[in-house]
């Protein structure tokens, strides 16, 4: 188990030295949102840049909007997520925030969650699903459709009791305390090792491991053959990143 943090502008300047002193293992870094308009957090270079001079792994996450209620949205929602990230490397996951989507709107923002997530996905990233354990996942979202992902789940007080299944992160207080923050910080226990296992798939940024090479078609090759082998190789990156977030998932089950 690791204790991580998430932050984002309303924690201000933050001291990352300080904070991996005090024992803080990763951080969760709010990058935007769609809540209020659209936007990047202001404070996200500068959290994400000095998080990771002083070694810490981070991770990333988008806060959507009420209006983030089909799978179109969700897939805009990411594309905006992927421009503001891009460039840089996550060693924890990269998360979609749901928590203020209308309830009555939970196929819909379920939708939206699995278009966030996919599009993650295609552009090689671990994606995972932020919301609490009862107004998230139980009131706003159909939580069955949703086991392929991985779920950051809070709950203040007691354990989680609902959204258990796939929860490897848990958001067990917002008022915790931590030299080198002057205010309050969200505070969550993750149980999974996702530095080794992101940065091993070659996923969120880091170098993917070194494949073999096919040997190059001769200066003579015809013109068909070399458009097949193209198309062949193309197929088979797409595969092999689709490979490795799938035995992320069953790495992490």
């Amino acid at each position: 188990m690791k204790k991580i943090i998430d932050v984002s502008h309303w924690q201000n300047t933050i001291n990352w030295e300080a904070v991996k002193g005090a024992g803080i293992e990763g951080a969760i870094i709010k990058a935007g949102g769609s809540d209020a308009g659209t936007y990047k957090d202001f404070r996200f270079e500068d959290n994400y840049y000095k998080a990771t001079a002083a070694g810490l792994p981070v991770g990333a996450y988008y806060f959507v909007g009420p209006k983030c209620v089909s799978k179109a949205d969700g897939v805009a929602d990411a594309k905006r997520f992927l421009e503001i990230i891009k460039g840089k490397q996550f060693a924890l996951p990269v998360y979609i925030d749901v928590e203020v989507t209308p309830t009555s709107a939970k196929a819909g923002a379920t939708q939206a969650c699995i278009g966030f997530c996919e599009t993650m996905e295609a552009a090689g990233y671990f994606c995972g699903i932020y919301a609490s354990d009862i107004s998230g996942f139980k009131n706003r979202l159909n939580i069955n459709e949703l086991g392929s992902y991985s779920w950051w789940v809070a709950r203040y007080g007691s354990a989680p009791k609902y959204a258990t299944a796939n929860m490897h992160v848990w958001q067990y207080t917002s008022g915790g305390s931590v030299n080198g923050i002057t205010r309050r910080v969200d505070m969550n226990e993750c149980y999974v090792d996702f530095p080794s296992i992101i940065r091993s798939h070659g996923l969120n940024g880091f170098i993917k491991p070194a494949e073999d090479k096919t040997e190059e078609p001769t200066a003579d090759a015809k013109t068909i053959e070399e458009l097949t082998a193209k198309i062949n190789e193309l197929q088979e990156q797409n595969e092999a990143l689709q490979g490795k977030i799938d035995a992320v998932k069953e790495a992490i089950k």
